[in-house]
């Protein structure tokens, strides 16, 4: 598995949300599904509304303000796999960003793979 560096989360941290959010929805439009579906895992994932979201992807902040100011959804631990090389559960803490952004890239890429809406957007088992 890779291993994140503080590098690579300070990478991260600096990229432009906005300048990363149409390549998301370009991928997930490509496999048939929408704006509005790829917005409501972005929003369920960091509690944040649709105007601060829009303001986002307008290009008014990097990936470190996107997740600063987000308060991720208490189930996000439940997202467990492998995104570009890293597990997401082995990430460390002190790589929160990061591990945040791999949490958000894995619900796409369900998202993009056609999963159900349901399954994406982690409930508790009852």
């Amino acid at each position: 598995m890779a291993e994140v560096t503080t590098e690579k989360n300070e990478k991260i941290a600096k990229m432009n949300f906005g300048s990363i959010y149409p390549h998301y929805l370009n991928r997930i439009e490509k496999n048939g599904r929408s704006k509005s579906e790829l917005d409501q895992v972005i929003l369920w994932l960091t509690g944040y509304d649709q105007h601060t979201l829009e303001s986002f992807i307008a290009g008014t902040g990097t990936f470190g303000d996107f997740f600063e100011g987000a308060k991720m959804h208490q189930n996000a631990d439940m997202i467990k796999g492998v995104v570009c090389g890293y597990r997401i559960e082995e990430i460390p803490e002190e790589f929160a960003l990061y591990r945040d952004c791999r949490r958000m890239e894995k619900l796409i890429d369900e998202l993009a793979k056609g999963r159900k809406m349901e399954k994406i957007l982690r409930k508790e088992k009852k």
